[in-house]
């Protein structure tokens, strides 16, 4: 291995769609999920998708600090957002605020859908809260 090689680190988080983000549980302990980020770099936000319910929620509802780590395809290079997460949801009304806060979350991170009306449907129905991060602090690097 070489030594750390420079990286964009706001660009591997906007690229990437999967990553890991760390929440804290109630004895303090770090609880561990893979997700689906979008990165909005120019506002400094990490958006996710997630249910009521599941710990990662439960978790940030209690403690909305928050660290979501990427890695570029290849492995070699990481990088983690630290930060404070704010919950949007669960709606309860297909075309409330709630809902049209995580279509656009989906129209950001992957574009149109092909049925907005069964999305918006889904989306109350399993209970799915938007997760927005604002980043406090990156770090990471390329080590090849």
């Amino acid at each position: 291995m070489s030594a750390d090689t420079p990286i964009d680190l706001h660009a591997l988080l906007a690229e990437s769609r999967l990553g890991v983000l760390a929440t804290l549980k109630s004895d303090g302990r770090p609880q561990l999920s893979p997700v689906t980020p979008f990165y909005d770099r120019d506002a400094g936000v990490i958006h996710v998708s997630m249910t009521e319910g599941r710990a990662k929620t439960a978790n940030l509802r209690r403690d909305p600090r928050a660290t979501l780590e990427v890695t570029s395809s290849d492995g070699w290079a990481w990088a983690t957002a630290e930060g404070t997460a704010e919950l949007v949801g669960p709606g309860t009304d297909p075309d409330g605020a709630e809902v049209e806060a995580l279509v656009a979350y989906y129209r950001a991170a992957a574009g149109e859908h092909p049925d907005w009306t069964e999305y918006r449907a889904t989306m109350v129905a399993d209970r799915r809260v938007l997760m927005s991060m604002r980043v406090s602090h990156v770090y990471g690097a390329r080590i090849r």
